[in-house]
């Protein structure tokens, strides 16, 4: 089997945004993670390049891509104080426009540490 490997792979699950993970991926998953963590292992372990879901939906039905961004900006803008919340596994960059679209919609950010 020929495996692709990635080193210095950094992992965005808990936070603490380890670089130094060694990922070994066949042409559908990552099959190793050398260096992650338990949590790390999980993550990478668990993520898959097939498709198991329609690019966009809307009520529950498959729908192009570009209404579900029309419609999830109708709601966003419609929205009295819209919640951002999560953001533990996106990069500093996602973020920083996150809490930026969050600004501009007059909402509020909150992560998941406040569990």
């Amino acid at each position: 089997m020929n495996l692709n490997v990635v080193k210095h792979a950094t992992c965005t699950f808990c936070g603490c945004v380890c670089d130094d993970i060694e990922l070994h991926a066949d042409q559908v998953r990552i099959v190793e993670a050398k260096r992650a963590c338990v949590l790390g292992k999980a993550w990478f372990l668990n993520h898959t390049a097939e498709s198991l879901y329609p690019p966009a939906l809307i009520d529950g039905q498959p729908a192009p891509v570009d209404d579900a961004i029309a419609l999830a900006a109708e709601l966003l803008d419609q929205a009295a104080m819209p919640l951002v919340y999560g953001m533990s596994n996106i990069t500093c960059e996602a973020q920083r426009e996150t809490v930026a679209l969050a600004e501009r919609l007059g909402g509020v950010v909150d992560s998941h540490t406040s569990l």
